[in-house]
């Protein structure tokens, strides 16, 4: 398969290639989790795949309806997951997150006793008081004699979460808070027969085509659970060559030679931006520095036909904000106006006066 096309089928999936109607829920049931940890550029992330959408359409999501929820997943990260996927998904993989965190909870000094210790206080805290930010479930928490100084507080929370007993609720004065999932959002949705092969599948749907080493690192999996879910979606999905190598996309993608021509920007750790191992198709070698830096840190990008061909930034105004682009090369002249629509979009989504410029360094 030639770069271009797989570029485009990948847009496509990644609903990027054209914007819809879309709602909150269905870009999250989409993508099956967004990454999360920046509550700011999910919401970007959303806008990107959507048509008109807004931000208060998120927040009546999450916080009103319900129908999508904030809380640590995948790789231990936080995502932003349809309301009927966040159980199933812990458990695939909430203990191997706990596990490989085990480390980390001997340095703090949480030991397993501790950790039990916490999350029953947890219940009765939040049951007694309901949603609370993270300092305020702090207080509480030391008040029972739990250790909380530090990172403490937020390995507790997390720990909380992976086990399903917490879920991020209502934002309230900037601060997102803790609400118990069970009251938060009612278990009424089945879960998947085989959650293993339901997580692969739901991978590939959003991100195909695909290797099994790109579902290892995207999930978090260790390498036997990954190849084990891979195994399970490889029967009714066909093989195409990459220059990745072989890889797999569903029997009902299609991969053609049209051409969808399109302009994103995408925010700091968008899904397209780290749902692949091999990243050659998004990327000149020589700029890959420019958008993985390292530690962690995904830039945001600008992406033309699924290739990034800039970072980008907000910076805020008096009474504007301005997107400042910074391009590795010269933008070919048909890229303008594509980009001075995507601001103006950008501005109508953030409900404020937009300005944008070109860094040309």
């Amino acid at each position: 398969m030639p770069t271009f096309q797989l570029r485009q089928l990948r847009l496509r999936c990644q609903w990027l290639a054209q914007r819809e109607a879309r709602s909150p829920a269905e870009i999250a049931r989409q993508l099956c989790a967004l990454q999360a940890q920046e509550w700011a550029s999910v919401q970007l992330a959303m806008h990107a795949r959507s048509a008109g959408i807004m931000q208060s359409d998120i927040k009546q999501a999450r916080e009103v309806d319900r129908s999508i929820v904030l809380s640590w997943s995948l790789r231990g990260t936080l995502h932003l997951v349809a309301a009927e996927d966040l159980r199933w998904l812990l458990a695939v993989c909430g203990e191997g997150v706990i596990r490989s965190t085990n480390r980390r909870y001997q340095q703090l000094g949480l030991t397993e006793t501790i950790r039990e210790a916490a999350l029953a206080a947890i219940r009765k805290i939040l049951e007694r008081e309901g949603a609370l930010n993270r300092a305020e479930l702090a207080a509480a928490l030391g008040e029972y004699g739990i250790p909380v100084a530090g990172q403490a507080i937020h390995h507790l929370a997390r720990f909380a979460a992976l086990r399903g007993l917490i879920c991020h609720g209502p934002e309230y004065s900037g601060k997102l808070t803790f609400v118990l999932l069970d009251q938060w959002l009612p278990d009424t949705a089945p879960a998947p027969a085989d959650p293993l092969a339901a997580l692969a599948r739901r991978y590939l749907i959003a991100s195909a085509p695909a290797t099994w080493k790109d579902f290892a690192q995207w999930s978090g999996l260790r390498a036997a659970q990954a190849r084990k879910g891979w195994a399970a979606v490889s029967a009714d999905s066909k093989r195409v060559a990459t220059a990745a190598g072989e890889a797999l996309m569903r029997a009902d993608q299609a991969a053609d030679s049209a051409t969808e021509t399109s302009l994103r920007l995408l925010p700091r750790y968008d899904n397209y931006l780290l749902a692949h191992k091999d990243r050659h198709f998004l990327i000149a070698p020589d700029h890959r520095r420019q958008v993985y830096p390292g530690g962690g840190l995904i830039r945001a990008c600008a992406v033309v036909n699924g290739e990034a061909k800039a970072i980008w930034k907000l910076e805020k105004r008096r009474r504007s904000i301005r997107i400042v682009v910074e391009p590795f090369a010269a933008l070919d002249k048909p890229v303008l106006p594509m980009l001075a629509a995507e601001a103006a979009a950008l501005g109508s989504f953030l409900m404020a006066k937009v300005e944008w410029r070109i860094n040309r360094g």
